[in-house]
Formats: C-alpha cells, sequence, structure tokens
C-alpha cells in the first residue's frame, strides 16, 4: 500500500485520531498493555494531522485509562467469540483501530461501520473489505446499514461501541439501544459511558480542540428501562483489576465509586427469537 496523502478530518470523525495516536505510543513502549501495530504504522508512516490532538491536555493517566478501556473491549469481544465462534460482530465508530486484526478467530463475520469519509480514508490507509470483513459507511443512527447486517442473522450478534455514547445525545442513544433491541432480539451490547460529572470535565479538558460531549450516565440500570428485556449483564471499571501503571492515581480509587468517570457496560437486548 502506498503512502497517503495528507488527510484531514472534522467533528467528531477527528476524534478517533486520539486513541489511534495513544494507541500508537503505547504499542512503543517495553511495558507496553496492548500492541497494534497497524496504529504504529498509521502514525509513523502517513501523513494524517495529529496536531489538535498534541494539543489536548490529556495527562499519563487518561491515555492509560484509554488504553486500558481499548483492551477491555477486545476482552468483552474475544469472551463473546469463545462462548459464540461463528458470531457476527458489529464494530460502531470503528475509526481506524484494527479490533478485527487482533482478535480474529478466523470465523467471525465482522463489520466495521462509521461515518462515510472515516470508511473512505479506512478503505486507504488500511485496506477495503475481504472475505468476512466488511465495511458500513454511514450513520449507526440510520437505518441504512440493518439490512446488509441482517443477512447474518442466523448468527449471534455482538455489537461494540467504543467511545461513541458520550458523542450522542441521550435521545440518539436511546434510539439506537431501541433499535439494535427491536431489529437483534438476543444480541449483546457493549458499550462505554462518562458520568455526567466526567462529561462536564472532559468538555474543560477538550474545548480547546472543538470536541464535546453530549451525554453522561450514572448506572448501567437506567438502561434497562429503555426496552423490555434489556438486562446489565456486568461492568467494568479501570480501578477493578489491579494495574501496577495506574499506582499515581490510587488516591482516586476511594471516589471512584462516586465519580464513575468511565465505565463500559455489557447488556443482553432481550430473548433471542421472533427476527
Amino acid at each position: 500500500m502506498s503512502e497517503a496523502k495528507s488527510q484531514t478530518l472534522s467533528g467528531v470523525a477527528e476524534t478517533l485520531l486520539i486513541p489511534l495516536y495513544i494507541r500508537a505510543k503505547e504499542s512503543q513502549r517495553p511495558d507496553a498493555l496492548i500492541k497494534d501495530s497497524k496504529a504504529v504504522e498509521l502514525v509513523t508512516q502517513m501523513s494524517l494531522d495529529f496536531s489538535r490532538v498534541r494539543q489536548i491536555p490529556l495527562s499519563e493517566a487518561n491515555k492509560l485509562v484509554i488504553i486500558l478501556r481499548n483492551r477491555e473491549f477486545d476482552c468483552y469481544t474475544r469472551n463473546f467469540m469463545e462462548r459464540h465462534p461463528e458470531a457476527a460482530v458489529v464494530h460502531i465508530g470503528c475509526g481506524l483501530d484494527s479490533r478485527f486484526e487482533r482478535v480474529d478467530n478466523g470465523q467471525v463475520e465482522w463489520y466495521d461501520l462509521d461515518f462515510p469519509d472515516v470508511i473512505d480514508l479506512r478503505r486507504e490507509l488500511i485496506g477495503d473489505e475481504e472475505g468476512r470483513y466488511h465495511l458500513l459507511g454511514c450513520s449507526v443512527l440510520d437505518d441504512d446499514w440493518l439490512e446488509a447486517v441482517r443477512a447474518h442473522r442466523q448468527r449471534p450478534f455482538l455489537f461494540v461501541a467504543e467511545g461513541v455514547s458520550m458523542h450522542l445525545k441521550e435521545a440518539q442513544n436511546k434510539s439506537l439501544v431501541r433499535m439494535l433491541h427491536s431489529h437483534f432480539p438476543g444480541a449483546e451490547l457493549v458499550f462505554d459511558a462518562y458520568s455526567p460529572v466526567h462529561m462536564w470535565v472532559s468538555n474543560l479538558q477538550t474545548a480547546r480542540a472543538g470536541f464535546r460531549c453530549h451525554w453522561g450516565l450514572w448506572h448501567g440500570q437506567e438502561i434497562e428501562g429503555w426496552g423490555d428485556g434489556i438486562r446489565l449483564l456486568d461492568a467494568w471499571g479501570y480501578f477493578d483489576c489491579p494495574e501496577p501503571r495506574l499506582a499515581p492515581s490510587w488516591l482516586m480509587r476511594p471516589n471512584e465509586p462516586l465519580l464513575r468517570t468511565l465505565r463500559i457496560y455489557h447488556f443482553r437486548l432481550g430473548k433471542a427469537g421472533g427476527i
């Protein structure tokens, strides 16, 4: 693949450069918690514009939490495919993440979904669809993509949405969950959310770069009221498991149950059948 021309993104799509840049830097550490050779390649060899990303005042703890979150999403995805080897997975808001390459079990049908300009950039920098790997260029709030994905409706479905919910408004998040619940009963959904307090703090940090969050969630049980049979299976917080590199932030641990800055929520969307 030849070197790509200089690329620019705007709005929410530009936020995909933040985790890409952080994954690349983490992957080059001797004690890396995640290895993403594709991220390293994109950051060091491609002429993407990271100038605005470097202006965002993220602490080392903030960057580490992003890495731990990314690794945990990989774990959730692998776990689902261990239970359902022939699953269908839809990665909502995939950005330039190479999760499929990291977790592929040789059987999964995989869909990477993001805005059309992001998918166009993905095709140019990473590659096009092939075999069990598919690309969907549209907003997840549209229903255009549903028919393509429902071609595999006999398979167990997992939807993963990392770093997406906070950029949508509450009504949009509710509409998305209800749409997945209606069209894919029995599917599982994994997404992360800020608390309302952390949403406010995040907006202070990223205001200079023009990125804003619109929604926060205190408890995953709130989502259970969005549809019949929606059940919270479990949740994850970055202090749940000891991580030595989080040691400088351990003084914050007693406050985390109250602040709930960032958590990953894992749901089952009703009962399978009746598709």
